[in-house]
């Protein structure tokens, strides 16, 4: 398993009372010592008592423990700081940007110059739904483009299953890699990486409570939308979807509904699918109806809307390359 001192470091860091990502954002760069960091979390934080540097290596030893005894599941561990640790997309508030990933398969699939498309939708889609979501990513995988979804049931298991299909595809997690969730998409998992692809996750342990893990469901669904330069709803319920239909009694709300909220937030862009003439009456489209409705930035994506989607992304990626080649030429 693949880490430097400076991941560790950062993950022994994030533990501590009144730490979290947007204190590591501001406060460490990566890289620094143990001692500079010991002195910022005894300065800039709510511990009630200082630390020493070592309890700082104590814990750091029992966090190099739980990770060593699932180095078959993971690969590496990367934190901020690491020359190879993945940019996000998009303009991030300092609580919302990643400051460490676990991974296993091919971590460059989130690199800041990897075209990726996150694709997402509801759990439980019709035929019609996943016959059209499957020539879209069809269309995207062709392109050279890889797929970014969460490995839930439903529009994400299609996403990933169509992707391997001569393409790369990237599952973001709610939990620990040796605890694949869905415990059923574990297969699926597998052969993601056999494929070349690539598993994410910000959590090393398994959730507390419910609450822990409904939370851990909306990081993933906020990291769908940091490592991809655009996001597609195939479909989804909306928040009030029950309620409209009167389908009293039913769970209908989806973490798609996030994933889009965070793209808009990051100024990611964001399409969906839609036809009038076949989804005006059917509830599983809910939620696109209501981006459309919203009108604010959202395409509905046609043969011609997903060629230029993909050929703005191709366009941004040249630009950024020139940009980058300039700035190694002009400092060497």
């Amino acid at each position: 398993m693949k880490y430097t001192e400076n991941a560790v470091n950062i993950i022994t860091t994030r533990t501590y009372k009144g730490i979290g990502r947007a204190w590591i954002v501001r406060n460490l760069k990566g890289n620094e010592s143990v001692e500079d960091i010991v002195s910022l979390i005894n300065n800039n934080s709510k511990q009630e008592e200082l630390i020493t540097i070592d309890d700082f290596e104590f814990n750091k030893t029992q966090i190099l423990n739980r990770i060593e005894s699932f180095k078959e599941s993971c690969d590496g561990l990367v934190a901020i700081g690491d020359k190879n640790f993945p940019k996000h997309r998009g303009n991030v508030k300092e609580s919302e940007r990643p400051v460490f990933l676990f991974y296993k398969g091919d971590l460059s699939l989130i690199d800041f110059q990897n075209p990726n498309i996150t694709v997402i939708g509801l759990l439980n889609p019709d035929e019609t739904i996943e016959s059209r979501e499957k020539k879209i990513v069809s269309e995207i995988v062709k392109k050279g483009v890889t797929i970014v979804s969460g490995l839930a049931f439903g529009c994400d298991s299609i996403a990933h299953k169509q992707a391997l299909y001569g393409g790369k595809t990237v599952a973001i997690l709610p939990g620990p890699l040796y605890k694949i969730m869905p415990a059923k998409n574990k297969r699926l998992a597998f052969e993601i990486v056999e494929e070349g692809g690539l598993l994410v996750s910000e959590y090393f342990d398994e959730h507390k409570s419910a609450m822990d893990l409904s939370s851990r469901y909306k990081d993933r669904d906020r990291l769908q939308a940091l490592y991809c330069d655009a996001i597609i709803l195939a479909a989804s319920y909306a928040q009030d979807t029950a309620e409209r239909w009167k389908l009293f009694g039913q769970k209908l709300d989806s973490g798609a509904r996030l994933a889009m909220s965070f793209a808009k937030d990051y100024n990611i862009p964001r399409a969906v699918m839609y036809d009038q003439n076949l989804d005006a009456d059917n509830p599983m489209f809910d939620l696109n109806r209501e981006l459309i409705n919203d009108g604010k930035s959202v395409t509905v994506l046609t043969q011609k809307s997903l060629e230029e989607m993909i050929n703005n992304i191709e366009i941004n990626k040249e630009k950024s390359n020139r940009q980058n080649n300039f700035q190694t030429d002009l400092f060497g």
